[in-house]
C-alpha cells in the first residue's frame, strides 16, 4: 500500500518505498564523505526511538538538538525522537549559554543532543540549571556520552512493537518541534509547529520544485535549526533528493566542486558572498579579460526572464554564458539547475545576474510561524510565468495572504503555527480571527505576485513626522560593492543616517589600486579618498528616495559585524536593539 505522509517522521519510509536511495545523506567525516541509505537512515531512526523508550522517554517530552554542522545524524535523531511522541527542539549552536539555559529551560527539555566540544563546553556552564538528565554527543569526545550508546541501547529490537504503537498514537494535528526564533530584538519565542504544519508545506512545496525526482543531488549548509532549511531537507526526502552536507561556508565552493549539485538553499548573505568573491576575482583580471568579465556582469546585470530584453540581448547573452558565466557555473560544481533563497529580502541584482548566469535564484518569503513558505518565485509550470524580478513569487496553492489596511500581510492556512510556547497572550496579539499578522508591509501586484515593501516593526517616523522604510534604504545601499552591512536609524530624529560596516575585503583591494597606505582598519575608514567613495554610494542611494528619507549622514565602522560578536542573528540578519549599544558612540556623533 502506497504510504501517505501526514506526519513528519513518515518522509523516510515514503522515500524508501518510492526511491530507496543508495546515498540519501552524505557527511564528510576526516576528509572523507560517508553515505547512509535510505534503509540505513530507518534502522538507525528506529534505533534512536527504541533506545530513547529505554531511556524513559514519553510522548510529549522535549528532547534539544544543537550542531555546529549539518549533519546525517541530527537528521537520524529528529525522526527518532518524533516517532517515539515527544518533540524535538532544535537550537542554534551560535547563541550565548545564557540562551541555551533559557532556551532548556523554558521548553523543559530532558536529554540533549550535541555535536561537539564547543557545544559541550558551553552547555556543560549551565546544564547544572536545567532539567537535563543527559547530552549524547555526535562527535566522540572523553568523558561524555556518545549518541552511540543510545544507538546500542537500541539495538535490541525488543521493543520495537512499543514503537510502533507511539508512532501510530501521534495525530497531524499533534505538536511536532518547538522551534526558538533566533529573535532580533528580546528573548526567543518557542514556535509550536504541528506535523500537519510542516507536512502541508512540504507537500504543497514540491509543486514549486523543479528537479529530477530520485536522481538529483542537493548542498545543504544553511543551519538545519533554522526552520527554512529543516522544511527544504523534508522536501529533499520527500522527492528523493541526495543530500549532502557542506563542512562550512568556507569550504562551500570545494564542497560543491566535489559533488557538483543540482539544487541549493541559503540566505541573501550567502548569495551576496559569493557574488561579491566573484567580482573581487574578476577586478584581478587585466585587459581583454577584465573588459570581457565586467562586460558580462553589467549585461547580466540588466535581465530580465521570458527575453523581455529582446532578441539583440538574448544573443549577447547566450555569448556571455559561453566565455563568462560558465566559469561561475563550474565554480560551483557546473551541474545547479537553480538555488533557493529565503529568511530576508534578496537584492535584485543577484536575481538578474545569477539567473543570466544560468543559475536562477528563486526567492521565497516565509516565517519560522509559517512553516515557513508562504510564496515563492519558481520554475514556470504548465505554461503560467511563476517568476518575476523584485518579488517574492507567487503564494502557494492552499495558503491565503491578504493585505491588511496597513499594509501588513496577513497569512491564513494548514502551515500557520499553532502558538508561542506557554505564551498565549503573545500568540492572540498575532493570530487574530485565523489570520497570522507577519509584521511585514507587502502589496500583491494584478497578476498575483507579493512584493515586500518594509516592516512594520522597523519602520519609523523622523521628528518631523515623515516615515521612513529602513530595509528599502539599507537594501538598495548594499547594492554597492563597498557597503556589506547597514543599519538606518533616525527614529524620533531631524534626518535619517546610517551606520554602514564597510565590505574589508573589496575596500582594500581598492585601496591597493589606489595607492590608499594604512596602518588598520580605523585607519582605512577615515582616508579622505575612501570616505569619498562611501559618500558617493550614499548620493546614488539617495536619488531614488524623497528628500525627507535620504541619508544625510554615514559613520562607518572599524569591525566586521558577525554573528559571534553579537551583531547578527544566526540566519544573518541584523540585531539592531544590539548594534545601537555597540555603535552607540556613533549614533551620538551622529545626532549630538
Amino acid at each position: 500500500m502506497s504510504i501517505k505522509v501526514t506526519r513528519v517522521f513518515e518522509f523516510p519510509y515514503y522515500q524508501l518505498e518510492k526511491y530507496n536511495l543508495e546515498k540519501a545523506f552524505t557527511t564528510k567525516y576526516d576528509d572523507k564523505w560517508v553515505s547512509t541509505s535510505t534503509q540505513e537512515y530507518i534502522n538507525k531512526a528506529n534505533a534512536i526511538s527504541r533506545g530513547l523508550l529505554k531511556l524513559g522517554i514519553q510522548p510529549n517530552d522535549k528532547i534539544a538538538i544543537i550542531s555546529s554542522t549539518n549533519r546525517t545524524e541530527w537528521n537520524i535523531c529528529d525522526i527518532g525522537i518524533l516517532q517515539t511522541g515527544a518533540q524535538s527542539v532544535p537550537i542554534y549552536p551560535t547563541i550565548s549559554k545564557e540562551d541555551y539555559e533559557y532556551v532548556l529551560n523554558h521548553s523543559e527539555s530532558i536529554y540533549c543532543f550535541a555535536s561537539d566540544s564547543m557545544i559541550i563546553d558551553k552547555l556543560n556552564q549551565i546544564k547544572g540549571n536545567t532539567k537535563l538528565k543527559g547530552v549524547f554527543t555526535f562527535d566522540d569526545i572523553t568523558d561524555e556520552k556518545s549518541w552511540k550508546e543510545v544507538l546500542k541501547t537500541g539495538e535490541d529490537t525488543s521493543n520495537q512493537d512499543e514503537v510502533e504503537a507511539r508512532k501510530n498514537a501521534v495525530k497531524p494535528e499533534d505538536l511536532a518541534t518547538l522551534i526558538y526564533t533566533s529573535g532580533t530584538t528580546g528573548r526567543p519565542k518557542g514556535v509550536m509547529l504541528s506535523h500537519s504544519n510542516i507536512v502541508s508545506n512540504v507537500l504543497t512545496s514540491d509543486e514549486s520544485v523543479p528537479l529530477d525526482n530520485g536522481k538529483d543531488k542537493a548542498l545543504s549548509f544553511l543551519p538545519v535549526c533554522h526552520v527554512f532549511e529543516r522544511m527544504i531537507l523534508y522536501l529533499y526526502q520527500y522527492c528523493g533528493i541526495e543530500i549532502y552536507f557542506a563542512e562550512s561556508l568556507e569550504k562551500l565552493t570545494e564542497n560543491a566542486q566535489e559533488i557538483k549539485p543540482n539544487v541549493m538553499t541559503a540566505v541573501p548573505r550567502l548569495y551576496e558572498k559569493i557574488y561579491d568573491k566573484i567580482i573581487l576575482k574578476g577586478e584581478d583580471l587585466t585587459g581583454i579579460k577584465k573588459k570581457l568579465f565586467f562586460w558580462a556582469v553589467n549585461l547580466g546585470l540588466r535581465y530580465e526572464p521570458y527575453g523581455a530584453n529582446g532578441w539583440w540581448y538574448e544573443k549577447q547573452l547566450g555569448l556571455a554564458r559561453k566565455l563568462i558565466f560558465s566559469k561561475w557555473q563550474a565554480a560551483l560544481g557546473g551541474e545547479l539547475k537553480l538555488m533557493v533563497s529565503g529568511a530576508s529580502a534578496l537584492q535584485q541584482r543577484l536575481t538578474r545576474v545569477f539567473s543570466a548566469a544560468g543559475m536562477p535564484i528563486m526567492e521565497g518569503y516565509g516565517l519560522t510561524e509559517t512553516s515557513p513558505v508562504t510564496s515563492v518565485n519558481c520554475v514556470d509550470q504548465n505554461g503560467e510565468r511563476r517568476f518575476r524580478v523584485g518579488t517574492v513569487g507567487k503564494v502557494i496553492r492552499n495558503v491565503e495572504v491578504k493585505i491588511a489596511e496597513n499594509g501588513e500581510i496577513l497569512v491564513k492556512g494548514p502551515n500557520v503555527m499553532q502558538g508561542y510556547y506557554k505564551d498565549p497572550q503573545k500568540t492572540a496579539e498575532v493570530i487574530k480571527d485565523g489570520y497570522f499578522h507577519t509584521g511585514d508591509k507587502g502589496e500583491i501586484d494584478s497578476d498575483g505576485f507579493l512584493r515586500i515593501t518594509g516592516r512594520t516593526k522597523e519602520m519609523f517616523k523622523t521628528s518631523g513626522g515623515k516615515y521612513v522604510i529602513p530595509p528599502l534604504l539599507e537594501g538598495e545601499l548594499k547594492q554597492s560593492l563597498f557597503i556589506e552591512q547597514v543599519m538606518v536609524v533616525g527614529e524620533n530624529e531631524k534626518m535619517p543616517a546610517a551606520i554602514i560596516q564597510p565590505n574589508f575585503e573589496y575596500l582594500k583591494d581598492w585601496a591597493s589600486d589606489n595607492n590608499i597606505s594604512y596602518t588598520s582598519n580605523e585607519d582605512l575608514i577615515t582616508n579622505e579618498k575612501v570616505l569619498s567613495q562611501f559618500q558617493d554610494a550614499v548620493k546614488l542611494c539617495n536619488s531614488n528616495f524623497g528628500k525627507w528619507e535620504q541619508i544625510k549622514v554615514f559613520k562607518l565602522t572599524p569591525d566586521e559585524w558577525s554573528i559571534d560578536g553579537g551583531h547578527l542573528t544566526p540566519t544573518m540578519k541584523m540585531k539592531r536593539s544590539v548594534i545601537m549599544k555597540i555603535y552607540k558612540h556613533l549614533y551620538e556623533e551622529i545626532y549630538g
